[in-house]
């Protein structure tokens, strides 16, 4: 239990115990899970890398474009490890940051890696015979090659989350607060820079699957230079006649409205023809209809230049994440 002054504060000595606590408590974390991700990292250099390197499984090409700079990853961690070891927090997490940048570069290769392992395995029998073979290692413990690529990512994670951490309960008269402090500032900006790698990663995957999805002149170049943001069904209000139903697709720039093509259509059957795109920048959302909380849905308005939509959701959380991303656009 804390023990408390008059003025019903932690003392100065007691604040500086707790800081301790808490730093030994992250050291001993960093420290066990340094360990794991080394010998994990172990594993696959020395069963896939290293055996495929010596076997010639796989092209140069092809192990460089799945693995990236995996065993320098490794080797950096082995360098590391002994400085945690040794106590030596600071000084080894400082000199353990020129390395961030393989972090860097391994997360710009995550995509092409996912790419790589995918399309190996579906058309390389021998390489397919490989890797069921390693995995079924005792040492592995029954997991696949796929769990394993994105261990570096998730290492890097953890170490923003135990270094910002070490260097926040650090106290200021230690002797490596300082490094500490700039190890934890230099990983934060690296994971954040892989972070921002992931996410337009994931947006390509998205404008690429939407372009797939779309015929017409108007849904041409849909995959340069925006952001996805949501699809869904809404019924178009005409000024006259019944609502019709219409996919819609909301980037960064662009809304696009898209109509079903009938599902007999011999080629393009779940695909979707294009039939207008609304530039986002001339868009004037008006008000929103029925959003007060009732069960049956609504109406959005957005005006352009030269037309007005009227949109109807009959779901009225759907609704409302539409209105939410439309302000966002």
């Amino acid at each position: 239990m804390e023990k408390w002054g008059a003025s019903g504060r932690c003392t100065v000595q007691e604040q500086r115990a707790r800081w301790e606590r808490k730093r030994a408590c992250t050291a001993r974390e960093l420290l066990e899970t340094e360990r794991r991700y080394q010998e994990q990292l172990g594993l696959v250099a020395t069963y896939f890398v290293g055996i495929l390197k010596a076997k010639g499984t796989l092209r140069p090409a092809e192990r460089q474009a799945l693995f990236g700079p995996w065993e320098l990853i490794y080797g950096a961690s082995q360098e590391l490890l002994p400085y945690l070891e040794g106590g030596h927090w600071g000084q080894g997490l400082e000199s353990f940051c020129p390395h961030l940048e393989l972090y860097t570069e391994f997360a710009a290769n995550a995509e092409r890696s996912r790419t790589t392992l995918q399309e190996q395995l579906k058309k390389n029998k021998r390489f397919r015979r490989f890797v069921r073979l390693q995995e079924g290692r005792p040492e592995f413990g029954s997991l696949h090659l796929q769990d394993l690529l994105p261990l570096p990512l998730q290492r890097l994670q953890q170490y923003e989350n135990l270094v910002v951490a070490l260097a926040e309960n650090t106290g200021p008269n230690s002797p490596d607060q300082q490094q500490l402090t700039r190890a934890a500032r230099l990983i934060s900006e690296t994971a954040q820079r892989v972070y921002s790698i992931g996410q337009k990663q994931k947006n390509d995957q998205h404008l690429r699957r939407v372009q797939a999805l779309l015929s017409g002149r108007q849904a041409k170049g849909l995959t340069s230079g925006r952001w996805f943001l949501r699809q869904g069904w809404l019924l178009v209000v005409p000024p006259h006649g019944e609502p019709r139903p219409r996919m819609f697709f909301l980037f960064s720039d662009v809304l696009l409205m898209a109509k079903p093509r009938p599902p007999l259509h011999l080629l393009q059957s779940g695909t979707f023809a294009c039939r207008a795109l609304y530039p986002m920048a001339q868009c004037q959302l008006h008000r929103v209809f029925g959003h007060s909380g009732g069960p049956c849905g609504g109406l959005l308005s957005l005006s352009f230049p030269h037309e007005k939509l009227l949109l109807m959701c009959t779901d009225q959380e759907e609704l409302l994440h539409w209105h939410h991303s439309l302000t966002l656009a």
